[in-house]
C-alpha cells in the first residue's frame, strides 16, 4: 500500500485492549511507546496483538516542540 504520509515509525504493539466500540493500543518505538485508540472493528479487522510489527503512521496539522 503507498501511503502520502511521511511520518511513519516502526514498532512493536505492547498492548490492546478491547473496548465496546475503541480499542487502545500501545506501541513501542525504540525506548518511546505511542498510544492509539482505534475503532475496534479496524484493531478486529487488522488481527492486532501484542508482539505484532507494525507501523504508527502519524497524520497531524501540528506538532510540539519542547526544549529542556
Amino acid at each position: 500500500m503507498t501511503i502520502s504520509a511521511r511520518n511513519q515509525l516502526s514498532g512493536t504493539v505492547e498492548s490492546v485492549t478491547l473496548g465496546d466500540i475503541m480499542a487502545h493500543v500501545v506501541i513501542r518505538v525504540g525506548n518511546h511507546q505511542i498510544e492509539s485508540v482505534i475503532t475496534r472493528a479496524s484493531a478486529e479487522s487488522l488481527g492486532l496483538k501484542k508482539g505484532d510489527s507494525v507501523r504508527a503512521i502519524i497524520k497531524s496539522t501540528e506538532v510540539m516542540v519542547q526544549k529542556d
